[in-house]
C-alpha cells in the first residue's frame, strides 16, 4: 500500500471513529463495530446500517467488530 493510500485509510478510520464518538460511542471504536454489536442484539439501527454496509463489503460489520473496545468490551482478566 502506498503512503497516499495508507493516509486515506487512516483518514477514513479517523472520521469513522469521530462519527461514532459524536453519536455517543467509544472514541476508539468504529461505527461499523458498534453497529455490528447492535445488530447482534437485534437493534433496528444496527441491522439497517449493517445491511447497507454489506453492499460495500460482505459481512463488513462482523469483520469490523472489536470485542475489546466499546461499552460492552470483553476485557481479559
Amino acid at each position: 500500500m502506498s503512503k497516499l493510500q495508507r493516509y486515506l485509510v487512516n483518514l477514513l478510520v479517523l472520521l469513522d471513529e469521530a462519527g461514532n464518538t459524536l453519536t455517543g460511542g467509544s472514541p476508539n471504536e468504529t461505527i461499523s463495530s458498534r453497529a455490528g454489536k447492535a445488530a447482534e442484539k437485534g437493534k433496528p439501527w444496527g441491522c439497517v446500517l449493517c445491511r447497507l454496509l454489506n453492499c460495500i463489503q460482505k459481512d463488513h460489520c462482523k469483520i469490523a467488530m472489536a470485542v475489546t473496545i466499546g461499552e460492552d468490551a470483553v476485557l481479559p482478566d
